[in-house]
């Protein structure tokens, strides 16, 4: 064990220096189809001695039973902690002596896994792998253990300004749609779950039809059909998973208020943005850099921390969800400043819809949008989750090749359209943790104060 240890350690420090070094390229995608019909996608990088798997199912949190929000989360917890012939100890024990690394998710539209492993252990990682996916065993112990560390994670997050806000933002946007069930569950629905419930979500869930593979590193496309077949073979072929409905996020304006004796409050906002496929993706992913995405170089920035010194930061940011689009964005400040600092959110929001960009901070944008790209390629596992997010999102192998001639493309005319279609202040939706001085709960939000 504690060599396996001390061996990967100095080869991703090396790895590291070694993708650091070397210029940006472009990134060849294989498209793999194994013996018995599973799909991948690969890049091959012999030079590292890593490999580095990401699947990814449709259908997550958002999918959860009434009454059991957070099953998908707990059994992304408990997925590995034992399988197959492996309890618990020594599946996790199996795991430490090789090195791997093995884990799982859900998210609100998709279940997924990965693990990184040396190249010398790869079969044996997709066979542990494989094990988790097809014949995992939610035994009692390691169960109650995991359900237990979330209930006290949940306990916590009742009295944490932050996750109070997060959750009641979407409560509020999405209402009775299943984008409002917050991703964990609650106190009452996590104890609700069953270890059947679990054992059921594997089998329902978890089939070949809605599966997304990406693999990276030390391995061929001969050598990898093989490994799916292993891994992936004994998967349903077909799963019948909902699809969760189209939907979007409250149109009118709302301020939520929920009370918290804190200093500082904590403030959410956001509204309607775009889907991953919407023809004006990549105009509103500059417009987000511009107006609040890009840190120090952003309008938001500039107008609320460095002209003000209201918010040491404020942020906005593109959600694409399979059913819905956000534009979304927060800060937190003295509870004094809430109304002053909302008031210039909104401000900003109202100037690039009527004026839109100056064709610097247009070019400004896309160089760093463009330029900053390949550091996302610096590393097997990150190429990976790209590998999988592409075919999750139905784009071509070339878009990686292609994406900077996409940035490239946007114009003045399409961000100032794309902000009068997405930017309305009127139709904010704002939900503050704290005490804010001087500012009121406003339409729904009032009802749900």
């Amino acid at each position: 064990m504690q060599c396996a240890r001390q061996l990967i350690a100095p080869v991703l420090l090396f790895a590291f220096f070694l993708l650091a070094s070397q210029p940006a390229r472009a990134v060849d995608i294989q498209e793999v189809t194994s013996p018995g019909g599973i799909k991948a996608w690969l890049v091959e990088e012999p030079s590292i001695p890593i490999v580095s798997l990401n699947v990814s199912w449709r259908g997550g949190s958002s999918l959860d039973p009434a009454g059991k929000a957070g099953l998908a989360y707990l059994a992304s917890s408990t997925m590995d902690e034992g399988a197959g012939e492996f309890d618990s100890k020594a599946f996790q024990g199996r795991l430490s002596d090789l090195a791997i690394q093995l884990g799982f998710d859900a998210s609100k539209d998709s279940f997924s896994g990965e693990f990184k492993t040396l190249s010398e252990n790869t079969e044996e990682a997709f066979r542990l792998f494989g094990l988790a996916i097809t014949d995992p065993r939610f035994d009692e112990e390691p169960v109650e253990r995991i359900r237990g560390q979330i209930l006290a994670s949940l306990d916590r997050k009742l009295s944490d300004p932050n996750s109070l806000a997060g959750r009641a933002w979407f409560e509020l946007a999405f209402g009775d749609h299943p984008y409002a069930h917050p991703s964990e569950g609650t106190l009452e629905t996590m104890a609700a779950i069953t270890r059947e419930d679990l054992a059921r979500f594997a089998k329902t869930h978890l089939g070949k039809d809605n599966m997304f593979v990406g693999v990276v590193g030390d391995i061929t496309a001969a050598e990898l059909g093989p490994l799916l077949d292993m891994t992936f073979g004994k998967l349903p072929e077909k799963v019948d998973v909902a699809q969760v409905p189209q939907t979007e996020p409250l149109q009118e304006a709302a301020v939520m208020i929920i009370p918290q004796d804190i200093p500082q409050s904590v403030v959410i906002f956001g509204g309607q943005g775009v889907k991953r496929d919407d023809p004006d993706y990549y105009a509103a992913y500059v417009l987000n850099y511009i107006l609040g995405g890009g840190s120090f170089q952003s309008r938001l920035t500039d107008e609320i921390r460095e002209k003000r010194g209201l918010v040491y930061s404020v942020y906005s940011y593109l959600y694409p969800m399979k059913a819905a689009g956000l534009h979304m964005g927060g800060f937190g400040t003295s509870n004094a400043s809430v109304k002053a600092a909302l008031d210039l959110v909104e401000e900003e929001l109202r100037r690039i819809r009527k004026d839109g960009v100056t064709a610097e901070e247009l070019d400004a944008a896309k160089t760093y949008i463009n330029g900053s790209f390949p550091l996302s390629l610096s590393s097997n596992d990150r190429i990976a989750d790209i590998l999988v997010a592409m075919q999750f999102s139905n784009l071509p192998p070339s878009y990686l090749n292609d994406r900077a001639a996409l940035i490239n493309s946007v114009s003045q005319d399409d961000i100032k359209r794309v902000a009068r279609r997405l930017l309305d202040p009127e139709k904010l939706i704002v939900v503050v943790a704290g005490k804010p001085e001087n500012l009121e709960a406003v339409g729904p939000g009032m009802e749900k104060k």
